[in-house]
Order: C-alpha cells, then structure tokens, then sequence
C-alpha cells in the first residue's frame, strides 16, 4: 500500500469517529452558542492528551513490531471495535438523535476532560488507532508524524465546523443530511473492520 493510499484510508477512519456523536459533539453543540471558535478550541484541548497518547502508541509498536502475536491480537480488536462503530453509527443513522450534555464552563478543559475521561477514546486508541500507528510506523518517523498531525486536523475540522454552524443558530442540520452521512461511515467503518479481521487472519496463516 502506498503511504498516501494509507493516509487517506486513516483520514476517513479518523473523520468515521470523530463524526460519530458522543459527549464531545454535544459539548462542541452546546459552547457554540458562546463562541463559533469554541469547536476549535475543544479540538486543541482534545489534542493536549491525544499527542501524547499518540507517542505513547508509536513508542510502544516502534519496539514490538516484529511481535506477529500483537500484531494479530491488536488487528482482531481492532476489526471487532471498528465493526461495534459501524453498527452503532447505522444505528443513529435510523435514530439520528444527538445525546444530551451539559454545557463545560470552558471549552479548553472540556476538550480535556472529556478526552482523558473517556474509556472509548481509550479503546479506540487500544485497538483502532494502534493499527492505523502500526501502518505509519512502516513509513518511517515522519510518515508517523503527517499521520498524527492529520488525524487531528480532522477532529480540529469537525469540531470548528460544527460551532461554527451550530454559533449561526438554526437547524444546520436536516434530518436526511445527517441520516446519509452517518449511513456512509457506517457502512465505510464496516468495510474497513473487515479488512483489519482478515489482514490479522492472514499474518496467523503467515
């Protein structure tokens, strides 16, 4: 696979989860009514803590990498998370309700809080993120590095696009827009945990 194949493949993956609602969408919701900046500054704070996860990933994988079991064991997780996402997304697709939240006295501690505090931001790192990490890592540091900096870009783009629109007031977004797009990432996320399962299966046969 070629790195810009492979980054586009984790761009539509990152976007996949950051799209999918949760406390932090509902926050990014609830701060544009103060500031269409707001889902920016959520973004930033939600990147005090990814970064260094992120690291944390890379360091991890850089000196495992040639253990096939890990390998496995993190492409099977990570196929089975991916598929709970899809799921879950063609689920709100038929629902497309947004969770309630409270609205965080500052938009910088929100992004924060709710990141570090949030068991499937974790998970998706312990599973979904360490393949994408493990993909990267084949390219080298600074393939590692445009990754890292492009998943981000991609919170940072939703979650200033959503305050931006959600700071103009209105129902920015109809019913049947939302229905498609979390229809499409469902099904993406679908395809995508399938060839996480079977790229594990085959290195088992290796």
């Amino acid at each position: 696979m070629s790195y810009l194949l492979f980054l586009l493949s984790a761009v539509m993956i990152s976007l996949s989860g950051v799209m999918a609602p949760g406390p932090i969408t509902a926050v990014t919701l609830g701060q544009a009514t103060r500031s269409p900046h707001a889902g920016g500054v959520i973004a930033i704070g939600h990147g005090l803590v990814e970064f260094p996860l992120m690291l944390a990933v890379w360091y991890g994988i850089v000196h495992l990498q040639n253990n096939i079991a890990l390998k496995v064991a993190i492409g099977l997780v990570g196929g089975v998370f991916l598929l709970a996402m899809g799921l879950g997304m063609l689920h709100s697709a038929v629902r497309s309700k947004m969770p309630a939240q409270r609205v965080a006295a500052s938009a910088l501690l929100a992004g924060v809080l709710l990141t570090a505090a949030n068991p499937y931001f974790l998970l998706w790192w312990a599973s979904v993120g360490a393949q994408l990490v493990m993909g990267a890592v084949a390219f080298g540091l600074l393939g590692f590095a445009v990754f890292a900096i492009a998943h981000w870009l991609c919170d940072l783009a939703w979650l200033w696009f959503l305050s931006a629109l959600g700071y103009k007031g209105g129902q920015f977004f109809g019913r049947t827009f939302q229905k498609a797009t979390f229809a499409v990432c469902g099904v993406f996320l679908v395809g995508m945990s399938g060839k996480f399962i079977v790229d594990a299966v085959q290195m088992m046969r290796g």
